[in-house]
Order: structure tokens, then sequence, then C-alpha cells
């Protein structure tokens, strides 16, 4: 037998490019058989419209794609890569954007550590999903840190936060959560700015709605935010959240809260062991479990703040008079607390780098000096003064009295640094409790 032969039937066709408004971007081939006879003028520009059009929506789907996976990115790229690890509080923290269907938010948190061991917690969500409003986001964050930095009060944060977004002339409001929490007192200060409130569990297992100034959203502009204080329990877990957790097509934003409670305290008894809080981790993942397959229209951010505390017994508090007498004075009540702690071995490195800070705090302040030791997985000593002006480490020379100080603390200690505050500043640095 010979080879095989294939009929091959003659076609008109119409070979059309998909213009985008840069470039060519593809092709489109129109064919009709032989026997119906050739395309006319009319088919001609029926294909070019129809090529024209198809291009465009392509085009369009294209553009829009690239702006979704670059808000995506930006929008990670802001946020925190990972928790700090401040002294009396764990954290854990989860991002979810939304579902393929939905554009990229504006949601954030992130955790701040401040002078006196504390730490703000901060979570937001700008309204909107677009790339503008992940950029808005980092815009936020960024000012937030610089605000958290001050050590101003949860309240004075949102008006500044506010000010900033008229003064720019942003047009996009913004809800946003801040609190602070101090281990030391074992409290908890927050303000609200249009956000859902924050859920408290309870080491009992109860989980409760906490109740706060709801306050207006930030860009609103004009209006004030009011802080609450409130008992930060030991082993109690506090929860903030943006809206994509609790609102969809499905509930509303008080029904979505309602179930979260719910659901907080069934992991608490699930999870736990009698009279020990459940692991933070797994929490976290538990409270994400709630959400359906229907319920991600939007970014969800999610930030778990474990309370441990800080025992009186590990604190210790001075206020020193500016005078000549205070690094003397600093030194016997440092002596006597480490000896209270089992820690004499410590006593004369941390003698010698109080005696250099409190030293350089008389120098410039006016009021008293406070002196504060916490005894936690390290030693740290906290000296506030009055004085904004920050210390700076500098070599000193051979014939020179002053300006070895910093050089000794950053020889010995193990961390230190200095944090300016709308009263003063605060110096510290932590010691390894054994030494090295």
């Amino acid at each position: 037998m010979g080879p095989d032969r294939t009929e091959l039937t003659e076609r008109h066709t119409i070979l059309a490019p998909l213009r985008g408004r840069r470039r060519v971007i593809g092709t489109v081939v129109f064919q009709r058989e032989s026997g119906r006879g050739a395309f006319e003028l009319d088919d001609l520009l029926a294909a070019a419209q129809l090529a024209s059009q198809t291009a465009l929506g392509i085009d369009k789907a294209l553009l829009f794609g690239r702006e979704a996976y670059i808000a995506d990115e930006l929008q990670r790229t802001m946020l925190p890569h990972s928790l700090p690890q401040p002294t009396g509080v764990r954290l854990a923290s989860r991002y979810l954007p939304a579902s393929a269907s939905a554009q990229v938010g504006g949601d954030w948190y992130d955790a701040i550590p401040l002078p006196g061991s504390r730490v703000a917690l901060v979570v937001g969500d700008v309204m909107g999903h677009s790339m503008t409003s992940a950029a808005i986001m980092g815009q936020l964050r960024t000012t937030t840190q610089t605000l958290a930095g001050l050590d101003l009060p949860p309240h004075e944060v949102l008006h500044h936060l506010d000010e900033q977004v008229q003064r720019l002339g942003i047009d996009r409001l913004a809800t946003c959560l801040y609190a602070v929490y101090d281990p030391v007192a074992h409290r908890l200060t927050i303000a609200n700015a249009g956000h859902p409130p924050p859920v408290l569990l309870h080491i009992d297992g109860r989980a409760e709605v906490l109740r706060l100034p709801p306050g207006a959203p930030i860009g609103v502009g004009g209006v004030g935010f009011e802080a609450v204080e409130l008992d930060a329990p030991a082993g109690a877990t506090l929860l903030l959240y943006t809206d994509g957790l609790v609102k969809s097509r499905a509930r509303n934003v008080w029904i979505g809260i309602g179930t979260l409670r719910e659901r907080l305290a069934a992991a608490a008894a699930h999870l736990a062991d009698p009279h020990q809080p459940p692991p933070l981790e797994a929490l976290c993942d538990n409270v994400l479990d709630m959400l359906g397959p229907g319920d991600r229209d939007d970014d969800i951010a999610l930030l778990a703040a474990r309370f441990d505390g800080i025992a009186p017994s590990d604190v210790a508090y001075w206020f020193l008079e500016p005078d000549e007498s205070a690094p003397g004075r600093a030194r016997r009540l440092a002596r006597r607390a480490l000896g209270r702690w089992g820690l004499d071995d410590l006593s004369d490195s941390v003698e010698l780098l109080i005696s250099e800070v409190v030293t350089n705090a008389v120098r410039y302040a006016e009021r008293p000096v406070t002196l504060r030791l916490l005894r936690t997985d390290t030693l740290r000593c906290e000296v506030g003064d009055d004085s904004p002006q920050l210390p700076r480490q500098r070599r000193a020379k051979d014939m020179d009295e002053n300006g070895r100080g910093l050089f000794l603390v950053n020889r010995l200690a193990r961390r230190w640094g200095a944090i300016r505050l709308s009263t003063g500043k605060v110096v510290w640095f932590e010691m390894s409790l054994t030494p090295e």
C-alpha cells in the first residue's frame, strides 16, 4: 500500500492582530470553508471590530491581574516579617488575602516595643481594595510606628493619624485600634477609631467582647478619640482582628463578632489543659477555621497577645534626686536588689553600668531621675530623666575625663538603647542572668 494522503480542504481565512494599548498581544483567526464563499469587506470590518474589543478585554484583564499582584506584594512587604518578643507577653499573628474574586485591601497589624517593657498592639484597615489602599496602609503603619516611638497615649496616636490623613488630602477612610499593654501594672490602655472591638479570652475560658468607645474612622476629621484602661490579667489572651474575619455577604459584623466570641470559648475548652490557657498558635488557626467557603470577601489581619505579665517581686523601682549623690545611691540600691534575687555575681558589672548611666542622666536632669530593674529571662535596667537629648557613643581621647560611659555600656551589656519620650528619655541596658 502507498502512503496515506490527507485531503486538504480549501478555506478562506482572516488573520487579525489583537492590539493592546501598547503592543500586539496576540492574533485571532477567522475561517470559512470554500463552499460558503469568500469573505467580503463587511466581514473584514466585523472581524476587525471583534479583534479590537477582544484585545481591549484581554489587555484590561492583564493589567488588573498585574495590579492585584503588585498590591498583594506591596501589602505583604509592608506587614511585619516577624513579631518582636517583648518581656511579659507572647504574640502570634495571621494574615490572609481576600479570595481570588476580590482585590487586595489595606489591612495591617503591628506590635511595637515601648519603654518600660510595654508593647503597643495595633490593627487597622484602610477602606477599599486596590494598590492605592495598600500604599495608604503603608503610610499609616509607618506613621504609627513613629508616633509609638514618641510614647504618646493611644488616643493621641489616633488623633495624629487623623491629622496626617487630613493634611495629606487622602480620600480614603481607615479604621484602627491601638492598645498599650503594661506587663508590670497588668493593665491595658486602648483607643478605637471605628474598628471592630477586640475579644479578651480569660484564663477560665470565658470570652468577652470589650466595650470601647467606638470613635470615628481615621480621615473623618474634627472628632476626638477616647482611651480606656482595663485589667489585663496574667494568662488572658487579647485578639485583635480586621472586619474580614467577622463580616461577609452572609452575615453582618455583630453576628460575626458573636460567632467569634463563641468560637474562642469553644477553642479554649478544646485546646487548653485545666487552668492553662490554650496554645497561642493553635488558637489562631482554630479561629480562622470559623470561615466558610463563601466568607473570604475581604482581607483578614489577626493579632493575638497572651499576657504573662511581670510579677511585682521581679521589679525594683526608685526615684533619685538629680545631684552628685545619685550614682552612689543607685549602686547601693541595685546591689541590694540583686542580692534579693540571688544575682550577686552580676553586682560589679551592673553597678558600674548603672553608675555611668545615672551620672549621665544627672548631668542634664532637672527633676528626679527614675531607676528601675526588671528580672525576667534577662536583667533589664532603665534610667529615665526629663532631658530629651539622647546619649551618643563617641570615642574619647586619651586626655578626656568624660565620654567613656557608653563605651563601657556597649562593651559589657548584652543590649542597650535610648528612647525619647514626650517627658524626656529612657536609657536602658540588659544583662544575661548568668555571667558570660
